[in-house]
């Protein structure tokens, strides 16, 4: 089938791959000419674990095209699919300008029926104003199906393959029929729903998750005044089948381009809609706390942080990918900053983000090796738990650092004893940090 996908960020162009390694015909486009580039020239101006390979392998089998948008004069592709972003609006509710764009852009150029497939994340009640307002007058023409995805950076190649669900929200049996036949190769359950319920499905998955990770951080501040673990409180309580153990890891707050955004989307959602949801507030208010306390703990610590050190490590808001979207390490170091610190930055893939997000600001130094971001410092900060850190030689760490060797490991991702007998002293995120023998 020859699929159009509008839209080549983290969940366009894992689509246009994956579509191509099914046998698809793709065309990816795109508005900024630099990233279009990256994606001809074999350059990806993103960072997704085995996604380079997947799209020079649809290049080389002629099935995956790039073209600027302004290229496209008619479109006569049977499913267009629009992966274009919904950042946050200063209000909290989702910024849909770009998909009206691609919606009114489509309509003056389809030359047959076609079949819009909704990836971007849309707040509920989107596809039936979209459907009402842009594509009345297509009745018959151009069809709408919902198509939330649910990628995790980092995964986002294997998600693809292996989902836990495909949910399709329409009107339209035919249409969702054939974006049904889009997945003919992978195994996994559908969700076959209207469009609002799909669009609900997305919103409430990721404020629920969002949920757990903020209400076990609240545990886990709870330990540090009660001097519990919050390593074996979730344990215990992961053991529960009701419960499980996905999303019970403590440490500095979520990040990246969906939690944040779609949390506060579905907060504003609610209340223009007469609905006070406290518990998304609560959510939200525990996850922009977390940083702040990081930075509390090192000042219990160092006292004023005006001239010290502080290396942190890891800038990403997760392992496995360059984005830099709402990482709680961003707003560590805007606070260190505040606090007069002298900041050593190191991330192994997003450092040149970084740089260009946060720029050449006094104070804030971008170390090209993780030996450089630790040499002087008083402190180090542990802020994405890449597997370069857990598996680093801190004996050696040690010898860079100054006294007092302090480690604020903010992802819990390091054992306090094994730090202890280093000569560290370890500060974690709910963790009891003594050398005991239970």
């Amino acid at each position: 089938m020859q699929i159009l996908i509008v839209g080549l960020g983290y969940v366009g162009s894992v689509a246009a791959a994956g579509l191509a390694c099914a046998g698809h015909e793709v065309i990816g486009t795109e508005i900024d000419r630099e990233k279009l580039e990256g994606y001809i020239n074999g350059t990806l101006p993103i960072y997704e674990p085995g996604l380079d390979e997947l799209i020079k392998q649809g290049v080389s089998e002629k099935r995956l095209k790039f073209r600027h948008i302004s290229e496209i004069e008619r479109i006569y592709a049977p499913v267009v699919m629009i992966c274009v972003g919904t950042p946050s609006r200063p209000d909290g509710a989702a910024d849909i300008s770009q998909v009206k764009k691609v919606i009114s852009w489509v309509r003056e150029r389809v030359t047959a029926p076609t079949t819009l497939v909704m990836k971007s994340t849309v707040p509920p009640g989107t596809g039936k104003k979209l459907i009402s307002d842009y594509l009345g007058e297509s009745t018959g023409k151009i069809s709408y199906v919902s198509n939330p995805e649910f990628l995790r950076e980092g995964q986002a190649v294997k998600d693809w393959f292996n989902p836990d669900r495909i949910v399709l929200g329409g009107y339209d049996n035919k249409a969702i029929e054939l974006v049904k036949s889009l997945y003919d190769n992978i195994d996994a359950p559908f969700v076959i729903t209207d469009v609002t319920s799909a669009e609900l499905i997305k919103y409430a998955a990721n404020a629920f998750l969002a949920t757990r990770v903020s209400f076990i951080n609240e545990i886990a501040n709870l330990c540090d005044y009660l001097d519990a673990d919050i390593q074996d409180v979730a344990q215990g309580i992961g053991l529960d089948p009701r419960i499980g153990s996905s999303f019970l890891k403590a440490g500095i707050g979520y990040g990246g381009s969906c939690f944040p955004k779609d949390v506060r989307a579905l907060d504003f959602l609610a209340m223009v809609n007469g609905h006070e949801f406290e518990l998304l507030r609560s959510v939200i208010n525990v996850n922009n706390k977390q940083p702040v306390l990081a930075v509390q703990k090192l000042r219990r610590e160092l006292g004023s942080l005006n001239n010290k050190r502080i290396s942190l490590l890891g800038l990403a808001f997760k392992p496995g990918t360059d984005d830099l979207r709402e990482a709680p390490a961003l707003k560590i170091i805007r606070l260190l900053q505040d606090e007069g610190a002298r900041v050593q930055a190191y991330d192994p893939v997003a450092n040149k983000k970084a740089a260009v997000s946060l720029g050449l600001d006094e104070g804030i130094t971008f170390c090209s090796t993780i030996w450089d971001a630790l040499h002087g410092a008083e402190a180090a900060i542990i802020a994405t738990e890449w597997e370069e850190f857990i598996e680093l030689d801190w004996e050696k760490a040690k010898e860079k650092m100054v006294e007092p060797y302090l480690i604020l490991d903010g992802r819990n991702c390091l054992s306090p004893h094994v730090m202890l007998e280093l000569g560290f002293k370890y500060l974690g995120m709910g963790r009891r940090a003594k050398l005991k023998n239970f």
